[in-house]
């Protein structure tokens, strides 16, 4: 995505401060800003308005999450931007500020308003598009590779039990599904093959009702499991037990059946697994299984900005960076 070079520069002018009802920033502030926003943009003394359209640029460059949106470091830059503790005295609710951002993002297709959280949104006046900045396929920057190899690290050494509480029930949680219960391992019942159920209510206030199976390794079609990797043809009467059994919803006091089944594994799920599942399952059942693997919880969890387990935060000295090979896209 390109915008037109003066855009570029009322957004930079705005930045560094040139602009009326927005801070001032010297060269040491610019570099803070980026460092806000988790960029590691360092200017370097050169013509500030100059350099700071030029990295806009850059981050204009990062690929659309859809069709009619703005990347999502790009959009998360004018979120810091605008954030509203920054107001200035003459523009405390920051109307004037939003009106000048609005001049160059409207030129291009664009306006930009508050939420009832009180953060910047940005949508596509033509299509209302809304531009988010939680993709799970956006750019990841260098401290969120770090996090994420950490994470990598952490899944490969806990337990099932771990897993599940401490990185897919929080998970879930962000992604706003309620009621989320845990079965767990450590009382032996999971008769029914459910490790978590949940329910997740539609914005028509319709509800679904979610199980979740977790394996902590790779599931594949082996014919034997390994180690930690499971084979599917253990999961299969599980999934069948859980799309055939109600489950009781205390808020309501009423039974209700699983909607959906989310299958998920701490390692990957081959694509001969998911086929030989999905030739097992009648075509209704098919539609009501959902995958996660690996890449899936890694990416989910870093964009859904939750903090690490205990267990994956690293000391001093076993502190991880991140390599080229780390980098998901």
């Amino acid at each position: 995505m390109k915008f037109k070079k003066r855009n570029l520069r009322a957004l930079a002018e705005m930045v560094i401060g040139d602009a009326d009802h927005f801070p001032y920033r010297s060269t040491s502030l610019i570099t803070q800003f980026f460092e806000e926003c988790d960029l590691d943009f360092v200017h370097d003394g050169s013509t500030r308005w100059a350099w700071t359209a030029e990295r806009l640029g850059e981050l204009l460059d990062d690929p659309q999450p859809i069709a009619y949106a703005l990347p999502d470091r790009f959009v998360n830059v004018l979120r810091v931007l605008m954030h509203k503790s920054d107001a200035e005295d003459d523009d405390p609710d920051r109307v004037l500020s939003l009106a000048a951002l609005n001049k160059p993002l409207e030129r291009e297709g664009f306006e930009a308003f508050y939420g009832e959280d009180r953060l910047l949104h940005i949508r596509h006046i033509g299509t209302k598009t809304l531009s988010s900045i939680t993709s799970p396929h956006r750019p990841f920057t260098p401290t969120e590779l770090t996090k994420r190899k950490q994470l990598i690290e952490y899944l490969e050494e806990c337990s099932e039990d771990n897993l599940i509480e401490e990185v897919i029930l929080p998970l879930f949680r962000q992604l706003g599904y309620h009621r989320i219960t845990a079965v767990g391992h450590k009382d032996k019942s999971l008769e029914y093959g459910k490790d978590i159920w949940m329910r997740y209510v539609l914005p028509t206030q319709h509800v679904l009702y979610f199980g979740i199976q977790a394996k902590k390794g790779k599931l594949d079609s082996s014919g034997n499991s390994r180690g930690s990797n499971a084979n599917i043809a253990e999961i299969y009467n599980q999934v069948l037990m859980m799309l055939g059994h109600e489950i009781f919803d205390p808020e309501t006091s009423k039974k209700a059946l699983v909607d959906h089944a989310f299958i998920v594994a701490g390692g990957e799920i081959t694509k001969q697994a998911k086929n030989w599942l999905g030739g097992k399952l009648d075509a209704s059942k098919r539609s009501q299984i959902l995958f996660m693997d690996r890449d899936d919880i890694l990416n989910l969890y870093i964009v859904s900005n939750l903090p690490l387990p205990a267990g994956a935060i690293p000391t001093q000295d076993n502190f991880l960076d991140f390599d080229e090979d780390d980098i998901p896209f």
